[in-house]
């Protein structure tokens, strides 16, 4: 049992805990202020050192950091534009992997829901990023593609093998509170709701001001989404229970578009938009009543239907032409 309590203690904790020898000796000297005061910066250059150690090394997975610098190199030593994004795909994996890592250690100081939310979000940082640079550029349709593809594989692939994992090797069935699955679901139709009306304005031209009525309403609805986002951390943090926040970059990329003065809207299109409901809908079904491995298993086929799907169709936004999108 002591072995397990020491695995389920933070990393970061545990090598605070461990530098007791130099305030020991520091007592049994006898000197109270300057012991007392070196002892003091010693420990903290010691836990400066551990923290550094175990948040660089402790992951074999952080020797892939040397891509990123090489994709830089890539693009001002050459023109091979796909060894770039290769390289820098497989050098941004393990920054990712350490903020999950960061939010997963707050978590042992503010508790399960504040952590939980912190990781929700802050665990789309990376998505964020790249709307800002892709929106500098104008690339407002592949800001709209990389959230929507980010967006259908937490829903389906990392939702589904976590499912999976835990009941198939864990053979453990995974139980949810009736009012957290019906407020999880809930909040999913309602950022697709908040998709899915400009889209139906712009294909039924029913438009009150041409080409102003999709970006007017999408930034209303943009704002009623972050007006329901506050009420939902204050009901997750009155309640304590532990939820996920559902598609939340999506109205912080619309209001990134607003702010720098692109026309950032939530007109995904009808193929995506249909894909998105859909993909909802399933994952709102299988999160009633628990779920074990079948449901887990069900969630990455599915996923494996919509990047076939998506693999055969081809975009028809106007001035944009993309034969794949990132799913």
């Amino acid at each position: 049992m002591g072995g397990e309590a020491e695995d389920q203690q933070s990393p970061l904790l545990r090598s605070c805990s461990s530098p007791e020898g130099p305030l020991e000796r520091t007592d049994e000297s006898g000197s109270l202020s300057g012991g007392l005061q070196g002892s003091s910066i010693l420990t903290f250059l010691y836990v400066v050192y551990m923290s550094i150690k175990t948040v660089v090394f402790s992951n074999k997975l952080n020797s892939l950091i040397v891509f990123g610098p090489a994709a830089i190199l890539v693009q001002k030593l050459t023109d091979k534009s796909a060894w770039v994004f290769f390289l820098s795909l497989v050098g941004i994996t393990p920054l990712a992997k350490r903020l999950g890592y960061a939010t997963e250690q707050l978590a042992f100081y503010t508790g399960p829901t504040v952590g939980g939310l912190l990781n929700a979000t802050f665990g789309n940082a990376i998505e964020l990023i790249i709307s800002i640079l892709a929106m500098k550029s104008g690339m407002i349709r592949v800001v709209q593609l990389s959230l929507l593809g980010s967006i259908l594989s937490n829903l389906l692939l990392v939702l589904g093998c976590a499912f999976f994992y835990g009941g198939f090797v864990l053979h453990k069935e995974q139980l949810f509170n009736k009012t957290t699955a019906v407020v999880n679901s809930g909040l999913l139709f309602m950022a697709v709701m908040g998709l899915l009306f400009p889209t139906v304005l712009h294909y039924t031209h029913t438009k009150v001001y041409f080409g102003k009525s999709e970006l007017a309403l999408s930034r209303f609805s943009t704002c009623i989404m972050l007006v329901t986002y506050a009420a939902y951390l204050f009901f997750q943090l009155k309640n304590q229970r532990n939820l996920n926040v559902p598609l939340n970059e999506i109205p912080f990329s619309v209001v990134l578009g607003w702010i720098m003065g692109q026309p950032m809207d939530l007109n995904c299109q009808l193929f995506e938009t249909a894909t998105l409901f859909i993909s909802v809908f399933v994952v709102a079904l299988m999160l009633q009543e628990g779920t074990h491995y079948f449901k887990g298993l069900m969630l990455p086929l599915c996923y494996l239907i919509v990047a076939a799907s998506f693999f055969v169709h081809v975009d028809v936004s106007p001035g944009v032409q993309l034969k794949f999108h990132l799913v």
